[in-house]
């Protein structure tokens, strides 16, 4: 009966945090695909053309910037081989465009879920957009100052777009939802069975001394640390529950979100990019090392903001001691 009331108990809280990541991540899915399809993404790209020379970048790969922004890393990538001949690009180029699809993709799923933890949603979005161009024209002053990764690309997958109607695209998202239903409920017994056996408390032990640096406090490592390697939705959708219980202070929960804005499904997004032939150095390494060295320059400005600036541009949740 014990079990029972426990496993109960657990489910329902998963749920509840289920429930609130389904609410937004369906309308959003729609109305972006219906956007996509309506030409309205296309339109807007030429207003991101210039900016691609700003990284080194052909021009068409501004349609490919704004799409991942706007629908994901996937139809993003599924575009540049489509926009730009890979005869046409090199090593450098996939690296740095890869750097900026990693940083800021899906806006408006995955900040819609970081809003519902608190953080402001213009904010959030700006500092990523910002932090991931900062880190991309710094890699490729870099890359272009030493000739590194100058070499044709190389990618081991060339992806090309497949053009599907409405059906398909309701079967995906209903199968998206579903895998997403499976991995937190795995996630929510996961986590609590690592707390009680005492492996949780080693992993942060270890994690630590990088969180710190990154200026992520004890409360909200174990979140940050699920974001940085299963993704925004899991580790935003877990947060989202503990701000609503007042555990974690607003401000950790703001520097953490940054962290995982910045750094998140490290594993896997790096794999899917290192496919079309990005440098792992470039979009791993050194995007972990930016994410820290960034996440603690912001939580520094974060901490010295007064409570009434702080709760009233940056933070829209309950207003406690931070």
């Amino acid at each position: 009966m014990r079990l029972t009331g426990y496993v109960i108990r657990k489910t329902r809280e998963m749920v509840t945090v289920y429930w609130e990541l389904a609410r937004i991540v369906v309308p959003v899915s729609i109305a972006t695909e219906a956007l996509s399809r309506l030409g309205v993404i296309e339109a807007l790209s030429p207003l991101l053309s210039p900016a691609m020379d700003l990284f080194g970048l052909p021009p068409e790969l501004g349609l490919a910037w704004l799409t991942g922004l706007l629908v994901g890393i996937w139809g993003a990538i599924s575009l540049i081989f489509t926009l730009v001949p890979v005869t046409d690009l090199t090593a450098a180029d996939i690296t740095v465009f890869s750097a900026l699809l990693l940083f800021a993709h899906a806006l408006p799923i995955e900040q819609k879920i970081i809003q519902k933890a608190g953080p402001a949603m213009v904010l959030t979005i700006s500092l990523r957009i910002g932090g991931g161009m900062l880190y991309a024209f710094l890699l490729h002053q870099v890359l272009a100052a030493t000739g590194w990764l100058s070499a044709a690309a190389d990618p081991a997958w060339i992806p090309m777009g497949s053009v599907t109607g409405w059906p398909d695209f309701f079967f995906g998202l209903v199968e998206a939802l579903a895998s997403m239903f499976c991995v937190l409920i795995g996630l929510v017994f996961a986590l609590d069975i690592l707390e009680r056996s005492g492996v949780m408390a080693l992993m942060m032990k270890t994690l630590s001394p990088v969180l710190r640096l990154a200026g992520i406090r004890r409360e909200a490592e174990q979140f940050a640390s699920v974001g940085l390697f299963l993704g925004i939705s899991y580790g935003g959708g877990l947060l989202i529950r503990e701000a609503r219980s007042g555990t974690v202070p607003p401000r950790d929960i703001f520097v953490a979100c940054i962290f995982m804005g910045f750094s998140h499904s490290i594993i896997e997004d790096t794999v899917v990019v290192m496919t079309i032939g990005a440098d792992f150095t470039g979009v791993f390494v050194g995007r972990l090392l930016f994410t820290v060295v960034a996440s603690a320059v912001i939580a520094l400005m974060i901490r010295s903001v007064r409570d009434e600036t702080f709760f009233a541009w940056m933070f829209r949740g309950a207003r406690q001691t931070t």
